[in-house]
């Protein structure tokens, strides 16, 4: 099997405070394979958020290994990184192309070459004509692409997804489920999405890692054997139930 683009060997993470500590990862490890779709699932408040900032960077862990890229794909982690969060956290006063070109101001990559690649991202994730507009005049849905617009805007290697669709009302979010796949598509990134829906993370990963609650460590960690490209309809099938009580009856919930 090829080096994994991202390992992790027996993480842990504590909190702490002056007066208690608080384990959130304990003994957590998982291989992603390069151009994998990765779901995160399991209970609120299971250390789900807190590993997604662990692999971009945004905390420390206590113990155990963190690689990610490896000698043939070489990772930059000021670079290489695009995050999408729950809200869209678009600046009201910027217009919606500047918004996606914000990454690339920050990193002073060529601004010609950014400004044609945003407009080409915006296209590919359905916002062609909404260049000028600023957040406000977009629905929520809309926000959001604009959201994974930014994140790709510097081409990093890893997209990290946290709640990205909880916002959204359940039609608009499965309908961004089946874009957010069209954009994994054509991008091949690797994606790791973080997610409270058990049918969503089936539906999106082409793997699912479930997490026990708190402290976190990996209950399961298996393939999605279903199809491209996916399509609503299988969420009504023998098979993908099969995934999804494996995934209720880690969580205590079958």
């Amino acid at each position: 099997m090829d080096t994994p683009f991202i390992s992790l060997k027996n993480v842990r993470k504590i909190y702490r405070t002056r007066d208690i500590e608080f384990e959130a990862l304990s003994d957590v490890s998982l291989d992603v394979q390069d151009g994998e779709l990765i779901s995160l699932v399991g209970p609120s408040g299971c250390g789900k958020s807190t590993l997604l900032k662990v692999l971009g960077g945004l905390h420390d862990h206590d113990e155990g290994e963190v690689v990610i890229g490896n000698p043939q794909n070489p990772f930059d982690p000021s670079r290489d990184i695009g995050m999408v969060f729950q809200q869209p956290l678009l600046l009201k006063w910027r217009r919606i192309a500047e918004n996606v070109l914000l990454p690339a101001e920050i990193l002073g990559l060529p601004m010609k070459a950014a400004r044609e690649r945003a407009n080409d991202l915006l296209a590919m994730v359905g916002l062609a004509g909404f260049e000028d507009k600023y957040p406000y005049e977009l629905s929520g849905g809309m926000q959001q692409r604009a959201a994974i617009a930014r994140s790709l805007i510097h081409d990093p290697k890893l997209i990290l997804m946290d709640e990205p669709f909880g916002a959204l009302d359940a039609l608009t979010r499965e309908k961004m489920n089946l874009e957010l796949l069209d954009i994994w598509k054509q991008s091949r990134k690797t994606i790791v999405f973080v997610t409270h829906g058990i049918q969503e993370a089936v539906f999106l990963g082409t793997h699912v890692a479930v997490m026990s609650p708190s402290p976190a460590r990996m209950a399961d960690h298996f393939a999605v054997d279903l199809p491209h490209p996916r399509l609503l309809d299988m969420k009504t099938q023998e098979n993908f139930g099969v995934y999804t009580r494996r995934i209720y009856r880690l969580l205590g919930m079958e």
